[in-house]
């Protein structure tokens, strides 16, 4: 104890044994080994780190160093023709069918902007179907692997990796044992937890959220780095054999999950790091945007660039800061294990001001009305600068991104705009695919059709929703 008071003081934290003398043996046995896993030097200097990187964020934008994405090191789904489509898709489904393809998925955030106390994969938009985010990210690798195997005549199977927090962790596994793993194979569905990071004060001290305990946070998406190196994700994609990873978030409802173009694409290009854009659907989109700084990639916030910056058009009228981050990534193994080994703790750190329950001085728990204090993030973007070569692609908004992130009262990236958003595309799978009309709520069930194939059945019928296409 005496060894710990040292190192309390040694880093300013002190306080934080304030309450010692009224613990219970078990409240001082817990609060004594929550502090022994802190390494207390490490976690101040994060503090220190931040405070520096929001005072020279705050000084100035970033608009005399940002450059846009160079036209040829970007590819569009638009703009790319049907035959060298085909042929990175082909690359894709081989790389499935070999079993090389792995999903990251990041679900380590609960439902609190929604309304709800359970993880977010768990929500369920209200869809004809009633399937929640996993089950339909879930039947989007079954779709995949069917598809692969068409193709290729052989069995491939997707690793599905799913990153959780302290919050969550618990909570999905037992809702994916419970709906058997939407008969993914359960040797094929792992769940690991991301770290936590204690939070501060605006002045830099530990908070305690109990007399026994001390305020964490997840660590941020970015903190996926450690913990499939800490937690041996890393060694288990290797001894798979796995070479391709697909990460993205758990709350876009339209994700291409592993996308068979995208995977192609990184393929062809022989890159170790990949990220899917769509174009900005206004200047002041408040999205960040694939761009250079200093000749070197990066996410750059809206709030890092000026509104004329933001505003400027190349010749052909579009945005020249155009490539939104929609957390939708490309990595090879071989890559993610460097950033392991090399470079993870070299990792940008971000912080963001947050009410904090806290510990008050007389002992009393307080919930704050404005913010308090920090929590410290690693954002999942920051590696780009690690990589050999950035592969870019430019997907479309409709087809790729639509958000879950608020309750229906706020209009936008809501259940509301998620469910049209997915009924919107079936329908234009179905209309396409030669069905004569589409009306109401009609569903396309993912072991049906991945992306609009496998439809042509549908020529010449009609469909009255709520109806779900299995």
């Amino acid at each position: 104890m005496e060894q710990l008071r040292t190192s309390l003081a040694d880093c300013g934290q002190e306080h934080l044994l304030r309450f010692w003398d009224q613990l219970s043996e078990e409240e001082k046995n817990e609060l004594r080994n929550d502090l022994l896993e802190l390494n207390l030097p490490e976690v101040t200097s994060y503090y220190r780190k931040t405070a520096y990187a929001s005072f020279i964020t705050h000084m100035d934008t970033l608009d005399d160093k940002v450059s846009p994405i160079p036209k040829e090191s970007i590819a569009s789904l638009n703009s790319t023709n049907k035959d060298q489509l085909r042929i990175y898709e082909k690359l894709g489904l081989q790389e499935i069918a070999d079993s090389k393809v792995a999903v990251l998925l990041m679900a380590g955030g609960q439902g609190t902007r929604l309304g709800v106390s359970y993880p977010k994969g768990m929500y369920n938009v209200g869809l004809p179907s009633g399937k929640t985010l996993f089950q339909l990210q879930a039947e989007r690798i079954l779709r995949l692997q069917n598809m692969a195997e068409k193709e290729y005549g052989k069995r491939g199977e997707i690793t599905w990796y799913i990153l959780t927090s302290e919050a969550t962790h618990d909570t999905t596994l037992a809702f994916l044992s419970k709906h058997n793993y939407f008969n993914l194979k359960k040797d094929n569905v792992i769940a690991f937890k991301q770290s936590m990071l204690p939070c501060f004060t605006l002045e830099g001290k530990i908070i305690l959220d109990e007399k026994h305990k001390i305020s964490k946070a997840p660590d941020g998406n970015g903190g996926l780095y450690r913990a499939i190196k800490v937690q041996g994700i890393l060694d288990d994609m290797r001894q798979r054999g796995i070479r391709s990873v697909h990460a993205h978030s758990v709350d876009n409802i339209l994700i291409k999950v592993a996308d068979p173009i995208f995977l192609g694409y990184c393929l062809s290009s022989s890159t170790d790091c990949g990220v899917k854009v769509i174009e900005k659907s206004s200047p002041n989109e408040p999205v960040g945007v694939v761009c250079k700084v200093e000749d070197t990639y990066r996410v750059v916030e809206y709030s890092e660039i000026s509104k004329d910056t933001a505003e400027l058009r190349d010749d052909d009228g579009q945005l020249v800061y155009n490539a939104a981050n929609i957390c939708n990534h490309y990595f090879t193994v071989d890559f993610l294990c460097t950033i392991g080994n090399e470079y993870e703790t070299e990792m940008e750190l971000h912080a963001a001001k947050k009410k904090i329950p806290y510990i008050d001085a007389d002992g009393c728990r307080r919930i704050p009305v404005s913010p308090n204090g920090i929590k410290i993030e690693k954002f999942v973007f920051d590696v780009f600068k690690f990589a050999k070569r950035l592969a870019v692609w430019e997907g479309i908004r409709e087809e790729d991104f639509s958000p879950l992130k608020n309750g229906d009262s706020a209009g936008q990236d809501c259940p509301s705009t998620a469910r049209n958003d997915v009924l919107k595309l079936h329908k234009k799978w179905l209309l396409n695919a030669g069905a004569t009309s589409v009306t109401d709520d009609v569903e396309v069930s993912p072991l049906l059709s991945y992306a609009g194939e496998n439809l042509s059945h549908v020529r010449g019928q009609s469909f009255n929703g709520p109806y779900v296409l299995q």
